[in-house]
């Protein structure tokens, strides 16, 4: 169930939270959104759960894809984030493949390098293409008994070169939300919290579910 749907939404009962996420900048982002509500959270690292692969062709279809797994391994209610950065002149790319963007021969992520990959591509598309992009954010809960809610947000800026600040993680050093002067790596966390596409969503979630 999405958050367009007209059925009631399920609140979620007090306890365990499972967040269906090995990266680390999205756990602790997580838990700072859900710390004033009481959730006790946990990893989904932690429970030994694996990450599955992400073959949905949307941020709706994978969050959800990801809750579902980790519930369905718990036995507890779990929470999954998929978002990604979304670039006008890429047509819309990294989008679901933002993570992937950044993998190395290795295996490993290093976004370093993925926002060089992006900033490159913008170079072949030039400066006709203009630099406008988006962050976009799926929330989705699931219930061990396979009830889903979902939630989508999306915050809109620009893409700056070269990458500035460390505060945040993934592509957040070379976006700068429109309104703003200073990139989501420059942005404290809590003003960041206070309007990001993680934020938007998770609105969403707590009006709905909490």
């Amino acid at each position: 169930m999405s958050e367009a749907a007209d059925i009631p939404h399920r609140k979620l009962a007090p306890g365990k939270l499972v967040i269906a996420s090995h990266n680390k900048g999205k756990l602790r982002e997580i838990g700072e959104l859900l710390a004033p509500f009481g959730i006790e959270t946990v990893s989904a690292a932690a429970m030994d759960v694996p990450e599955p692969e992400e073959t949905g062709t949307s941020f709706i279809a994978n969050a959800e894809l990801k809750a579902r797994f980790s519930a369905d391994l718990t036995g507890l209610p779990a929470l999954a984030d998929d978002s990604g950065l979304c670039v006008e002149a890429l047509g819309g790319e990294p989008g679901i493949f933002s993570a992937r963007w950044a993998e190395m021969e290795d295996g490993r992520r290093d976004f370093d390098e993925g926002m060089r990959r992006v900033h490159d591509r913008l170079l072949e598309a030039g400066e006709e293409a203009g630099r406008d992009a988006h962050f976009v954010c799926a929330l989705s809960i699931a219930w061990p008994d396979g009830h889903v809610e979902t939630f989508e947000g999306r915050v809109d800026g620009i893409l700056v070169w070269p990458p500035r600040g460390s505060q945040g993680f993934g592509y957040d050093a070379m976006f700068q939300p429109l309104g703003h002067d200073i990139s989501f790596g420059e942005m404290d966390p809590a003003a960041k919290h206070a309007m990001s596409h993680r934020a938007d969503a998770f609105a969403k979630l707590v009006a709905a579910v909490f």
